[in-house]
Order: C-alpha cells, then sequence, then structure tokens
C-alpha cells in the first residue's frame, strides 16, 4: 500500500524514493510484523486463554512431562502470526502484484483450515479434530486455485517447467502434471511443518530460517541481472514475494517471544498449516520446489519420520522409533526438550546453508 501511494511522488522528493527499493520494504516488513505481533501478542494471548480454559489438549500417548508442563496452554497462537504477516504484507508490499495475493490467498486459507481443526479440537477435548481427508481436500482445493494463477501469470516463461539444483541445464516440462506436482509441494510442505510442530520454538525458527532463504531466492530469481548471473529461473516480478517472506520472518520472531520455553501460548494448526502453505507457494513461485526439500529438510525428515512409522507398524506391529514425530523419540531417549529443539535448529540452519549453495553450484 505504501508502495502504491508514496513510490510515485519519487520524483517530487528523492526520500520516497526508499520505497521503490525491494530491500527497504522487506526490512521495513520485517519491523511492522514484528512490532504487530509484540504489541498484539499479550492481549490476544489472554483472550485465546478466557475462550479455550484448560487450554490444548495434550496427547496422552506423548512423553510424561507434557502432560506437567503443557497443560493449560492455549493454542492457535498462529492467529498472531496471520495478523501481523497479513498487515504488514498490505502495508509495504506492491498489491498491484498478483503473486502476493496468491501466497496470501494459500496462507490464509491454510490458516482458516488450521484454525478450524484447532477450534475442533477444542471443542471435542481431543487431539483429533477435523477429519484428516476434509483437511487434505481443503488444502487441494486452495493449492490447485493457487497453482492455476501461477500459470496463468508465468505464461511464456516456462510456467510448468522444473528445475533440477546443481544442473543449470537441466529442466523438465511437467505439462498437466505440474498442478499435481504443485499441490503434493504445497500440501506436502504444509504437513510437514505441522508434524514439526511439537515442542516450544521448534517449529518456528526453522519456518524462519527457511522464510529468510526464500526471501534472498525470490529477490534474485525477480531480478533478471542476477538470475542470467546465477543460472537459475528468472520470474519476472516474483521478487516482490521477498516482501512477503520479510513481514513473515518478523510475524515468526514476535510469536517466538511468546513461544520461547516455557510457551505463553502455542502454534496449533492454524500456525504450522499457514507457515507450511506459504513456503510451498513461495518455492513453486520462484521455480525452486527442490531446493525447498533441502532448505526445509528438517521439516522432510519429521514427516518422514512419522511415515515409516506409521508404515513399518501396518507391516510388523513393531515401532522404529519410541515415538513420532521424530523428536518425541529423543525426547523419549532422556533429551531434554530445550536440547532436542536447539540442536533441530542447528540441522535447519545447515541444511539452510547447503539448500543457498545450489544458487552457485550449478
Amino acid at each position: 500500500m505504501f508502495y502504491y501511494f508514496l513510490a510515485p511522488l519519487a520524483s517530487e522528493s528523492g526520500f520516497f524514493n526508499l520505497f521503490r527499493y525491494l530491500t527497504f520494504r522487506t526490512v521495513a516488513a520485517i519491523l511492522t510484523a514484528l512490532f504487530i505481533g509484540m504489541f498484539l501478542g499479550s492481549p490476544l494471548i489472554r483472550w485465546l486463554k478466557s475462550r479455550q480454559g484448560s487450554g490444548q489438549p495434550i496427547r496422552l500417548d506423548g512423553p510424561q512431562t507434557h502432560l506437567l508442563t503443557k497443560q493449560g496452554t492455549p493454542t492457535m497462537g498462529g492467529l498472531l502470526i496471520l495478523i501481523s504477516l497479513t498487515i504488514s504484507t498490505l502495508l509495504w508490499a506492491n498489491i498491484q502484484n498478483h503473486y502476493i495475493w496468491v501466497v496470501l490467498l494459500v496462507t490464509i486459507g491454510f490458516g482458516g483450515i488450521g484454525a478450524y481443526d484447532d477450534y475442533l479440537k477444542l471443542t471435542k477435548r481431543s487431539s483429533d479434530g477435523l477429519p484428516g481427508r476434509l483437511k487434505i481436500l481443503g488444502q487441494a482445493v486452495i493449492s490447485l486455485i493457487a497453482t492455476l494463477s501461477i500459470v496463468y501469470l508465468n505464461q511464456g516463461h516456462n510456467a510448468t517447467i522444473l528445475s533440477f539444483p546443481f544442473f543449470k541445464e537441466l529442466t523438465l516440462d511437467l505439462g498437466i502434471f505440474f498442478y499435481l506436482f504443485s499441490i503434493f509441494v504445497i500440501i506436502g510442505s504444509s504437513n510437514a511443518v505441522n508434524l514439526t510442530d511439537g515442542l516450544d520454538g521448534l517449529a518456528i525458527v526453522p519456518v524462519m530460517i527457511a522464510t529468510f532463504c526464500f526471501a534472498l531466492i525470490a529477490y534474485l530469481v525477480g531480478n533478471s541481472v542476477f538470475s542470467a548471473y546465477l543460472q537459475i529461473p528468472h520470474v519476472p516480478n516474483a521478487g516482490e514475494i521477498s516482501v512477503f517472506c520479510g513481514a513473515l520472518i518478523g510475524a515468526g520472531l514476535a510469536f517466538l517471544w511468546f513461544n520461547a520455553p516455557p510457551a505463553k501460548v502455542f502454534m496449533g494448526d492454524t500456525g504450522s498449516l499457514a507457515a507450511g502453505g506459504a513456503l510451498g507457494i513461495v518455492s513453486i513461485i520462484t521455480k525452486h520446489e527442490i531446493v525447498l526439500a533441502i532448505i526445509g529438510g528438517l521439516f522432510v525428515i519429521e514427516a518422514f519420520s512419522v511415515i515409516m512409522q506409521v508404515g513399518y507398524y501396518k507391516m510388523t506391529k513393531k515401532r522404529i522409533f519410541l515415538m513420532a514425530p521424530i523428536h518425541h523419540h529423543f525426547e523419549k531417549k532422556g533429551w531434554a526438550e530445550s536440547t532436542v529443539v536447539v540442536r533441530f535448529w542447528i540441522i535447519a540452519a545447515v541444511l539452510a546453508l547447503i539448500g543457498l549453495s545450489t544458487l552457485k553450484l550449478r
């Protein structure tokens, strides 16, 4: 909004020229979302507590310490992320850029599904919320609409092309299968972050790390000079997505303030599904879907630990891990919650660096 109203005034005053720069607006989006989140955090948590009573239902089959330390903590803290993110994005991004509306559609849409899921868990006083098939169906519909929009906006610029990291000339035109692939990436990313969100601060920091990486990637692919130099796909107008990423980082920092151990509020599916969906759609727009699997490798590990556990148990009636997702396995082995969280943050940072290295190693 500021870009729309103030950037045209650059010819009258050099100060307004700042609003043309993506870097300035991205930093401003971070600080704005952080300020909004810090301002709204405490009142929102008090409101959630008044509405939820005993807070988020705790899994009875989980680590026994959770029944003591996490009982009564309110959930749906993802609302804080969504509110801060949306306001900051609308203030600092170019609202005439259609990609901004696509990423907001997915983020808010997935957040809405997550909020309804959290609401059902609270009303039923159970860890079982919205049935899995209905949740996936809702995510698929939103993902399809977003993908159709991306292909339409990206006509003539290899809209259905899949690029591979480390290989500068290796591409694959998926054609009509791109729609299925895109839906899979967005839904997979969303639910992988959701599975990771099990300990205080565990999911939000890797989300911010991955988002920072994609803020840089969006800036580079949107710039024809940088993308040509790095030999990565050029996506016109995609650079504006870096402002959205900045807002997500700022909102994540504000949420972490209240989610740091011991957490005053949990993200819930409201936040985890939204954040994961945001990463997925940004990777689709920037044509770095496979790189997302590297940068967000921690989420992939968490998701595969669940898939392996369920699949192996169905075949053998035995378990590979003491408990899945895998962060609970290490808790069951005696690791302190803070130890698990910090070590997983380190893994996320290392994987992010490896993912960023693919921009040059081609």
